[in-house]
């Protein structure tokens, strides 16, 4: 059960700049609500009010109970763009933009020994056959051993918790009928179709 998605904003400085945000000098941490993250499925269903949702493809690393980390994943930290920039300008939070219904579609997991095979993998994401994203994990502005540290030092880290490690350039949106291909070079290839439910219609009058 995934109790927790501790994900870092701003990893890669290609991404801050493209949303116009200043290079972090520490990690900078935000939570997805655990409930949000479907894992293995081969489809995206995005509730009927969301009207702005981008993807940001990204390596999830998995705690153990033991609070190691030996098995990761490729997944999507979705945002509804428009409400989080509305939310952000009100000062308010912005979990409603981050943590509804299929906000972290993630892959099937795979097991790992050492992050030493990671420190230069290639991670891409292509919509509809069309190259969105694609990056280097060597890009990272804070190495995965930093990012495990750092959130182990200041949350109540669970088993079972994700780290999403952040994010390259070239964020965009999804539309109903999209298909979504997630790849983390060398070990996962993942396939999602987008589908947007309908709006609840009003109760009928008898």
């Amino acid at each position: 059960m995934i109790r927790n998605i501790w994900a870092v904003g701003r990893n890669y400085a290609d991404h801050a700049k493209e949303l116009g945000n200043d290079v972090p000098t520490s990690p900078m941490i935000f939570l997805k609500a655990g409930s949000c993250a479907t894992v293995n499925s081969n489809e995206i269903v995005l509730p009927w009010w969301v009207q702005d949702v981008h993807h940001e493809v990204e390596l999830a690393l998995k705690f153990s109970q033991f609070m190691t980390v030996v098995e990761a994943a490729v997944a999507l930290d979705l945002t509804e763009r428009k409400l989080q920039n509305e939310l952000k300008a009100k000062g308010h939070p912005w979990t409603l933009a981050k943590s509804f219904s299929d906000a972290c579609p993630v892959s099937p997991f795979f097991s790992f020994k050492n992050f030493d095979d990671f420190r230069d993998r290639k991670i891409r994401l292509t919509v509809n056959d069309e190259v969105r994203q694609e990056g280097r994990t060597s890009q990272m502005i804070f190495g995965f051993e930093k990012l495990i540290e750092h959130v182990k030092m200041h949350f109540p880290v669970c088993g079972g918790d994700l780290l999403l490690t952040g994010t390259p350039a070239g964020v965009g949106p999804l539309r109903d009928g999209d298909t979504v291909k997630a790849e983390f070079e060398g070990e996962i290839t993942h396939l999602w179709k987008v589908r947007q439910e309908k709006p609840p219609q009003p109760p009928t009058t008898p």
